[in-house]
């Protein structure tokens, strides 16, 4: 599929590993499970209500807004109450978001952990919130995140295996094993997540073998938007998968994202002969009616490019109405949170395969520097707690 020079890239290795790498995570945390329990029991103990707040920059940012449909329930289940805020809104306008009296356990995933708004956020809610907990996700073990000092009841620190610390540019192994590790963070029955994650790896496998099959005849068609729909998880899951495309380019192509119901709303009006659409199918039947509505309107369309269809298993409702379909399986097996991880694999590789046949580097995308693996030029400020 890649060419010798590109096979040595970072990038195709960091995304090639992904399915090895999650067992490999999800072993070294179950010898941690002990220590994460006792840190969320003695909140739980400590306070009636708590607030989560998943958060991050950029992709890290996109981790909370793909699992938060997944694991709002089980958070619920200990009384608590979690959302999403990337830290570059957190630290822009901190008294619209953080609130003192309410104690609050901020998520932070971080490939680097340097990223200045992800430091300054923690930095402002410990400054604002009276009872402020954190936990670290991080893949750098010498980042400031990492590094920060704090009591073991105010501060949880996960680090991932070195192999997710991603060297390319774009972020892919480290942002599927960083949600893998909150989703077993929170996951209330630890032993069964450990068996389901051989079974999201398998998938993984397949959706490598898949993509590597049908993904060559894509990069060849002649587009210049991209755009991705997915409900529910795979709303974050779409976000990221077309900021990859985006970054891997060099913004060569532009993209866009959104939800099936929410696409006609608007955004439809991206559509031309330029423009491919990947619609992520749900496994939930509900859903999936209207991710295959949308998918029968498009195929009618005149002015557009190609359709894609990714599904976990064939479906002649979906082949009938798309012009590549991307199964990775027979049968209905994984919820939509688990399919996660293997659909990212496609998006990922699209948009490498997209770099090489564009003339781009996968791991330098940017050599002008427009964009950086650990933004530049963001000026922190001080804070003082005027009364808004």
């Amino acid at each position: 599929m890649a060419n010798s020079q590109a096979e040595k890239s970072h990038t195709i290795r960091e995304i090639e590993q992904q399915p090895a790498l999650w067992v490999k995570a999800v072993k070294q945390f179950a010898t941690e499970k002990a220590k994460m329990e006792a840190f969320l029991g003695n909140l739980e103990k400590k306070h009636e209500n708590i607030r989560v707040i998943f958060t991050g920059a950029g992709t890290s940012a996109f981790i909370g807004e793909t699992i938060y449909p997944s694991v709002r329930q089980s958070i619920r289940n200990r009384g608590w109450e979690a959302e999403c805020i990337s830290t570059t809104n957190l630290t822009a306008a901190p008294y619209l978001y953080l609130d003192a009296q309410i104690p609050t356990i901020m998520v932070s995933f971080a490939r680097s952990g340097n990223s200045p708004e992800s430091v300054a956020a923690v930095e402002l809610a410990e400054q604002i919130v009276k009872d402020f907990y954190e936990i670290t996700i991080t893949c750098n073990h010498d980042g400031a995140l990492a590094k920060r000092e704090r009591t073991e009841e105010e501060q949880l620190v996960l680090l991932l295996p070195d192999e997710a610390n991603d060297k390319g540019l774009a972020m892919t192994s480290s942002y599927s094993t960083m949600m893998l590790t909150a989703l077993y963070l929170f996951s209330e029955k630890k032993e069964q997540f450990e068996q389901l994650v051989e079974r999201i790896a398998d998938a993984g496998e397949k959706m490598l073998k898949a993509s590597k099959e049908i993904i060559p005849s894509l990069v060849k068609e002649s587009i210049s938007r991209l755009v991705y729909l997915g409900s529910g998880v795979f709303e974050g899951l779409s976000r990221e998968s077309s900021l990859k495309c985006l970054e891997l380019t060099g913004g060569s192509i532009s993209t866009m994202y959104d939800t099936p119901l929410g696409f006609r709303h608007g955004p439809k009006s991206i559509l031309n002969k330029e423009a491919m659409v990947v619609v992520f199918l749900s496994n939930d039947s509900y859903t999936r009616k209207y991710d295959l509505d949308i998918l029968k309107e498009l195929y009618e369309e005149k002015n557009r490019g190609p359709l894609v269809a990714i599904s976990e298993y064939v479906d002649s409702d979906v082949s009938e109405y798309c012009d590549t379909t991307l199964t990775i399986s027979a049968n209905q097996s994984l919820d939509d949170m688990s399919l996660a991880f293997s659909y990212v694999i496609f998006a990922q590789l699209f948009a490498y395969e997209k770099s090489l046949h564009g003339g781009i580097s996968p791991d330098n995308p940017s050599p002008d520097g427009v964009i950086n693996r650990v933004v530049q030029g963001v000026q922190i400020y001080p804070y003082h707690e005027e009364k808004k």
